[in-house]
């Protein structure tokens, strides 16, 4: 078995509960490559079968709710770069939509275009590194990761061209951006989006319909509607399950109801949907950053009246939430009047996602397990926070 030539001190014997057998512990982690970052699974199996996993997490932790509560608003803009650090802009919005929503700050047109822009290019690239990520789980050679990260590239060289940085771009601020677009950006971006189609038709004749991925992922990693929904799952693992929920949709938050796109939604709830279902969304990214850099409008990029520096909003409390690529992103906050939070919580997608990873693998075998987490598409930044 190769989880224990990778770990072979990590394994023991246990007698089963009738005897006959008996059930091997394994520990997968925290530093198998097939755990997308510090992540470590208890595994218990019988033979190949997965009877029992237990998620072990923490290895990552750094304290961002509690730093929060000492730094000024400002101040942990930086700090959401780093939950999921593919993701940095749209974490930026969420957290700066929670302390717009709690100093009733307004966002100027031409800033609510940019955000879209810069949450669906981010939308891009997540899925396609992660459909990359999950075909070299599934054994793949290192083909597709590399066609998916040629494409990100792409998008990144847009974002430090904006923002300066790649990643950890702290990007966006109350009331609107730090900076306009530069000189010739909005046309490079039209030439990346307009040229994506044609790496997507490429992945999908290359994967879509392949038999290997197909006998693998088909019927593999079920999630039913029902636990979806009381496990309070969002994003692509949701609508998967066949749920159509998305909170571009459902709240409408910036300009979203000015977009024509629509929700794909798998019908079985398995690898294959979720894999399909990323597919699926960048293509009406693609629509929907088309109609954006079309109408975006003439303006001011920030609201001129928005004090970032010496921000004190004024008792109360706020929940501001967004789509992000992995699902449901949102920040709690209260205010009682000081430059800081008097409290910071983070509602990560990846950590919720995570939790019914077991009910996913029961039954299955160990090579099952790794395509499974990887279709849930975790960052242990977010997990752990």
């Amino acid at each position: 078995m190769s989880v224990l030539a990778e770990f072979p001190s990590a394994a023991h014997l246990t007698p089963s509960a009738d005897g006959d057998s008996q059930l091997l512990e394994v520990s997968m982690g925290p530093q198998h490559p097939s755990t997308h970052g510090v992540f470590r699974m208890d595994v218990v199996l019988d033979g190949e079968t997965v009877v029992k996993l237990k998620p072990i997490f923490g290895y990552l932790h750094r304290n961002h709710e509690k730093i929060a509560e000492d730094e000024t608003y400002l101040g942990s803009m930086p700090y959401t770069d780093r939950l999921d650090y593919f993701c940095s802009l749209t974490n930026n919005w969420a957290y700066a939509l929670a302390v717009e929503t709690l100093a009733g700050v307004q966002v100027p047109e031409r800033a609510q275009y940019l955000r879209v822009i810069t949450a669906e290019l981010t939308r891009l690239q997540n899925h396609a590194s992660l459909v990359g990520f999950l075909m070299q789980d599934m054994g793949a050679s290192g083909t597709p990761l590399m066609y998916a990260f040629r494409e990100r590239e792409k998008i990144l060289d847009l974002f430090e061209a904006l923002t300066g940085a790649r990643m950890m771009c702290n990007y966006m601020r109350f009331g609107g951006c730090r900076v306009d677009l530069p000189a010739g950006w909005l046309e490079e971006a039209k030439q990346v989006v307009a040229a994506f189609p044609r790496f997507l038709d490429e992945y999908e004749t290359l994967l879509v319909g392949n038999e290997i991925i197909m006998a693998r992922t088909q019927g593999v990693g079920v999630l039913s509607k029902e636990l979806a929904i009381n496990a309070g799952i969002t994003g692509p693992v949701l609508r998967a399950c066949g749920v159509n929920y998305d909170l571009r949709k459902v709240d409408k938050y910036g300009i979203y109801d000015r977009f024509n796109f629509r929700i794909p939604l798998g019908d079985h709830g398995d690898v294959y949907d979720r894999y399909m279902i990323r597919m699926l969304e960048m293509r009406e990214s693609i629509k929907i950053l088309e109609q954006a850099m079309r109408d975006l409008p003439e303006g001011p990029f920030t609201d001129p009246k928005t004090k970032v520096r010496n921000f004190r909003p004024k008792p109360g409390e706020a929940y501001g939430r967004i789509e992000a690529p992995k699902g449901e992103l949102g920040f709690y906050l209260i205010s009682d009047g000081t430059p800081n939070p008097y409290r910071y919580r983070v509602r990560p997608p990846s950590l919720i996602n995570l939790t019914v990873l077991e009910d996913m693998c029961l039954g299955r075998n160990v090579a099952d397990v790794v395509i499974i987490l990887g279709s849930i598409d975790i960052v242990m930044g977010e997990v752990d926070r």
